[in-house]
């Protein structure tokens, strides 16, 4: 419910800090966020959605009706992730073979792009990148909005 509810939540409209290269594509997730989150950074700038770039979508880890902290289920459900639980919508398995999807994608193109995509998703992205031969700056252990990685090949 609560990770819903963020997926839908406007934006705050504040500026980011990215490098200005020329960018050919500006890729995004399929969630709004996403594009508004593009539209900020690029302003008009055409976007492409793609749902390799949605973030991984999380369950709770069991039924109850019982309230428990937001972390606890966070937790719980990225641990289901992480051993490819079937109770969670995706695994992590799978969640590298729509990241091996995306890098495809990108490969195809072979022009530099930009990429708007979200926190946790972006660690296994990021991952996939490196096997593939990518050089990756400024990767961190916890993103906040509007962090940015250079990824160069």
């Amino acid at each position: 419910m609560a990770c819903n509810q963020y997926d839908k939540a406007p934006i705050d409209a504040i500026s980011y800090e990215v490098p200005c290269l020329d960018y050919h594509h500006v890729f995004v997730s399929t969630l709004s966020r996403s594009r508004d989150t593009a539209r900020v950074i690029f302003g008009e700038f055409e976007v492409e959605s793609t749902d390799t770039l949605n973030e991984v979508p999380l369950r709770s880890c069991f039924d109850s009706e019982k309230r428990l902290p937001i972390w606890f289920w966070n937790i719980s459900g990225r641990l289901q992730w992480m051993f490819n639980c079937a109770r969670q919508i995706e695994g992590r398995r799978e969640t590298r073979q729509r990241a091996n999807q995306y890098i495809d994608l990108l490969c195809s193109s072979d022009e530099d792009s930009a990429v708007v995509t979200h926190g946790f998703y972006m660690h296994t992205l990021l991952k996939e990148m490196k096997k593939r031969g990518f050089t990756v700056s400024k990767a961190k252990i916890n993103y906040k909005n509007g962090n940015y990685v250079i990824a160069e090949r």
